[in-house]
């Protein structure tokens, strides 16, 4: 399984996002108040301003505070972390 860092230790299965997208657009509010409104919204911010959107095939919505190119980069990057024992290794 490909786990990607959405920053402060947290991480998101890549098989699962669906889309990364900025906060910005009016849409974008919309779908996280909608999702925060249905209990689907996971704030992974830790407090601070929320930078990407990432949008996951379970409908879940997933507020990360680093840029959505930062995600989106270590989407393509080959690094896993191993469910045994945490450690990074190259896949």
């Amino acid at each position: 399984m490909k786990l990607i860092n959405i920053g402060f230790g947290n991480v998101v299965s890549a098989s699962r996002v669906v889309a990364v997208v900025s906060p910005e657009s009016a849409p974008i509010k919309r779908i996280i108040q909608e999702a925060r409104d249905a209990n689907i919204l996971v704030d992974a911010t830790y407090g601070r301003k929320t930078r990407a959107v990432i949008i996951v095939d379970s409908g879940h919505i997933i507020l990360s505070a680093i840029q959505p190119e930062t995600v989106a980069g270590r989407l393509d990057d080959k690094i896993v972390i191993s469910e045994s024992d945490d450690e990074l290794s190259d896949e």
